[in-house]
């Protein structure tokens, strides 16, 4: 009668340990792949700067990034706003971009601000009137530029060092 109970509590044990080993996922064991990427991966790109220049033909805003320059998306809006608090960004202007880049940050891990560029600035080129840094939240970086008359535009990536380049053509009859 000694031997059953025993018996019992070490097939109960095996039960156990094999439940146990069925609900740890694959991904969690130190020799995955997926494991090994994950702790590979880059941290967030830092956005550091946004600075803006005349070149004859069109007018070019080009935003400094460190480490790897992440997606950007590039769109029309009707008018800018402030990301979080949703006040309206006082930039004189009559068609607006928005410009989004994600994941990424104007802050390091410690909350401090690694951007240097302007947060607020009215342009006088013959497009471009405005810049503002309009968002840094949630790993979303959000810049607004205001233009008197419909942007016609096209974004590039340039490396070393890492950049977007936003260049606004400047209408026929415009340049200055």
């Amino acid at each position: 009668m000694i031997q059953r109970p025993r018996l019992a509590a070490a097939a109960a044990g095996i039960l156990l340990t094999a439940g146990v080993g069925a609900t740890i996922p694959a991904s969690a064991s130190a020799s995955s792949p997926q494991t090994s990427a994950a702790a590979a991966a880059p941290a967030t790109a830092l956005v550091t700067n946004a600075r803006w220049g005349g070149h004859g033909s069109f007018d070019r805003i080009v935003i400094d990034v460190r480490g790897t320059l992440p997606p950007v998306t590039v769109k029309p809006v009707k008018e800018l706003r402030y990301d979080g608090s949703g006040h309206k960004v006082p930039l004189a202007g009559k068609h607006f971009l928005e410009i989004k880049l994600s994941p990424a940050a104007a802050h390091n891990e410690a909350g401090a601000s690694v951007y240097k560029g302007p947060r607020l600035v009215k342009v006088w080129l013959p497009t471009l009137k405005g810049l503002a840094l309009t968002g840094d939240f949630e790993g979303v970086v959000t810049f607004g530029a205001a233009f008197d008359a419909k942007p016609s535009y096209k974004t590039s990536r340039l490396h070393s060092p890492e950049r977007l380049v936003l260049d606004v053509w400047i209408p026929s009859g415009c340049r200055a």
